[in-house]
């Protein structure tokens, strides 16, 4: 006789394991996870990538200069916690960004494959036509995840920042609080957020850089998940045997490769993200020659102009080599991770 109590715990579970196996779903859980990892990993050098980024040879003499000297120099400065500053902001900011990114790009294919049409999937141009395709689905995705988590994203840069000694140099060079004062300076998320919202306008102030954030972040996308998928296709295609999974050195080779490519191609557009974030902070950290040398950004197209005038054509790819050392085996976890949670939610 059938127990009807075993029954009913049986059709439960098959209702919430038929809810996460849903793609959609799946896809948003295992976006998630998959951010959160890879940040972790790769919290100190995400933090020294932003530091390089905004220390400008126009305003500012270079107080960290190489990888391995930047790194001991936050070790020695602020031990264990310097490399994982900001990483508690940049989680809570990731873990939606990330699930809303993946979640987007796999809902909005069919419906960009509609847009898109692909009449001869054999045809020479079949390749192109899914490429574009899949940057789309990816692009879309990235400024839905920037439009949600943005104003995370400005806290993040500006508690990276505030305990490093450009941070705490420009501080004192732009406040009249005593120095023991500004090295109390270091807040919580809740109260960043706070001060922001009250001193810089409000949302406009927790928005400040967008433009120029959504400007990079959906082509990085795309271009990502591009890249990927199309390695993804053709490792499968060359395999020698017949399978439906690439190997887990082949998934971490393939995040690597499409992460490095993208951010190679649209990393100007990080730097002016990061320098817009942080112009409205206390202190002389801000002045970054704009203006002749003593003012602020006024549109994207002044601080590139800005940029090229005060510092070359270095100016605008600034903290690439550190973001490389970042961005290969953080989308090569964020790669691994994903696919790693979605096969568990398949099953």
């Amino acid at each position: 006789m059938t127990n009807p109590k075993l029954m009913v715990y049986l059709n439960q579970f098959g209702q919430i394991r038929n809810f996460f196996g849903d793609t959609k779903v799946s896809s948003f859980i295992a976006g998630g996870v998959a951010g959160a990892i890879s940040r972790t990993v790769v919290s100190p050098f995400e933090r020294m990538k932003i530091i390089f980024q905004v220390q400008s040879a126009g305003g500012n003499i270079s107080q960290y200069n190489g990888v391995i000297p930047t790194l001991t120099k936050m070790w020695k400065e602020e031990g264990w916690r310097g490399f994982m500053r900001g990483n508690g902001s940049n989680c809570i900011r990731i873990i939606p960004y990330s699930a809303v990114q993946f979640s987007v790009y796999t809902i909005s294919r069919p419906h960009i494959d509609l847009l898109i049409p692909n009449d001869d999937p054999q045809g020479q141009y079949a390749t192109w036509i899914e490429s574009a395709r899949r940057m789309t689905s990816g692009g879309l995705g990235g400024v839905m995840s920037v439009a949600v988590t943005y104003p995370l994203d400005l806290v993040r840069t500006r508690l990276s920042i505030q305990t490093a000694t450009i941070g705490k140099d420009a501080l004192r060079a732009g406040t009249s609080l005593p120095p023991s004062k500004v090295t109390q300076q270091p807040q919580g998320i809740w109260s960043v957020t706070k001060q922001v919202y009250r001193t810089e306008g409000g949302f406009k102030g927790l928005y400040r850089g967008i433009i120029p954030t959504t400007i990079g972040v959906a082509p990085f996308v795309g271009i990502n998940f591009a890249v990927y998928e199309y390695l993804r296709d053709l490792v499968l295609r060359r395999s020698e045997v017949t399978r439906t999974q690439p190997t887990t050195l082949e998934k971490l080779t393939m995040g690597a490769i499409s992460g490095a490519v993208a951010q190679t191609a649209i990393f100007p557009f990080d730097v002016l993200r990061r320098r817009f974030q942080i112009m409205t902070m206390p202190g002389k950290l801000n002045n970054f020659g704009a203006n002749g040398g003593n003012g602020q950004y006024t549109s994207v197209w002044h601080a590139i102009k800005s940029i090229v005038h005060n510092e070359g054509m270095g100016g605008l790819y600034r903290g690439l080599s550190a973001n490389l050392l970042k961005v290969i085996p953080s989308m090569a976890a964020t790669w691994l991770s994903f696919e790693f949670v979605m096969d568990i939610l398949r099953v």
